[in-house]
């Protein structure tokens, strides 16, 4: 596999950016019933306008509409799709309590956001992401359409966060691999969809394998007498059924996975751990083009496992949080990147220059995973963005 280069570009954001006051207003009155789908629709459509000139601005070419069209990060693929059904009121005893994401929204007396389950036979029956895509294509240059970033759901999300037995119903699959077969089914049509209407740049978000460096989810996990396997099984199967959505894609199309551990409204993490415990499966398993990794705090851990990644893919690391408005100083972070490229330069016996060809430079993660979006100022997400452009051109002259 040859490794993709623009995308990914030296300075990249991860999709989510916060919304307008006015947006997240209509957001929360359709949420409450208040008006129809529709009236939210011209507001989606001029704060996505301004927010795409305003990256522009800054220097981003890995464009992205904000996900001012979702209420939450990963869209709505899963209820799209045939033989899913959400339930308004989901019973709290279905959840895996010590998934991380779980266990806040449990502490924190919340629903735990959109709740989907199989009740049928999984099969594609429409995009629920071209008609976001084609809107971007209007607004940047023909020759610009392929750096445009739409970001999926990860496979994995409405399987890892329910206790065994509730994913799917027995009905329908009578196994994880059945039930993934035909998610991977689904997931190789969208695929195909976008690229169709000139999609180039696709980013699956995914905190959930992260979830499989944290020791603590390990624990409950073990302790959970309803599991069938480990979770280092479980990781075996995620990492298979990555594989195989993206297995029928074009050489030409670029796959990213972006790892997180959390990032909910005021800036709320939810889980800990370093990427060693997974960082050979993750780098020379997982058949993607590049990593978007978090890396602004030590609950990430330390660079060690980027030992692992192999000379043929991308990593852009997030070293500048998302979450609060406190600036991180520039020329610290071009050393962390720096610091980075050593280890994988160690790893694959290369120079930290061309180590240094592997890597960008991001946020951590988005700005706006919910839309009411973390705890930090329009102003301050702008900074860091600008920021975020400047450690690019200092480490990477004249490049994207």
């Amino acid at each position: 596999m040859a490794r993709h280069q623009n995308p990914p570009f030296r300075a990249e954001q991860l999709g989510s950016l916060l919304r307008s006051d006015a947006l997240i207003q209509k957001r929360d009155e359709l949420s409450e019933g208040k008006i129809a789908r529709e009236e939210l629709v011209p507001l989606e459509d001029h704060d996505i306008k301004e927010i795409v000139a305003k990256q522009k601005e800054l220097g981003f070419h890995a464009i992205t509409d904000g996900e001012y069209r979702r209420h939450m990060f990963w869209g709505s693929f899963f209820p799209s799709l045939e033989g899913f059904t959400q339930l308004p009121k989901p019973d709290p005893n279905m959840f895996r309590l010590y998934m991380p994401d779980i266990a806040a929204f449990a502490e924190e007396e919340v629903e735990p956001g959109e709740t989907v389950i199989c009740t049928g036979k999984i099969k594609h029956k429409g995009s629920s992401y071209v008609d976001d895509f084609k809107f971007l294509t209007g607004l940047v240059k023909p020759e610009e359409v392929k750096n445009i970033k739409i970001t999926l759901a990860a496979p994995n999300w409405y399987h890892m966060r329910y206790k065994e037995g509730y994913a799917y119903s027995k009905d329908a699959y009578t196994s994880d691999d059945e039930y993934f077969g035909d998610i991977a089914k689904a997931y190789q049509a969208e695929l195909q969809v976008l690229y169709d209407a000139g999609c180039r740049n696709v980013q699956y978000d995914d905190p959930n394998l992260a979830y499989f460096c944290s020791e603590k989810m390990i624990e409950g996990w073990n302790a959970d007498p309803l599991n069938k396997g480990t979770t280092e099984e479980l990781l075996d199967k995620y990492i298979k059924l990555y594989n195989d959505c993206i297995s029928k894609r074009p050489a030409d199309l670029h796959v990213g996975v972006h790892l997180c551990r959390g990032n909910f409204h005021n800036s709320r993490h939810f889980s800990e751990g370093g990427y060693d415990r997974i960082a050979v499966k993750l780098f020379k398993e997982l058949n993607v083009d590049t990593y978007y990794l978090e890396y602004d705090t030590p609950r990430a851990g330390g660079f060690e496992p980027l030992k692992e990644l192999p000379p043929n893919k991308n990593v852009i690391l997030g070293v500048l949080t998302s979450k609060f408005d406190t600036m991180e100083d520039k020329e610290e972070a071009k050393k962390r990147i720096l610091q980075a490229a050593e280890f994988i330069a160690a790893g694959n016996n290369i120079s930290v220059q061309e180590a240094l060809k592997q890597c960008g430079v991001s946020p951590q993660c988005g700005f706006a995973s919910h839309h009411g979006g973390n705890a930090i100022s329009r102003e301050g997400m702008f900074k860091k963005l600008k920021l975020v452009r400047e450690i690019a051109d200092d480490l990477w002259p004249n490049e994207p």
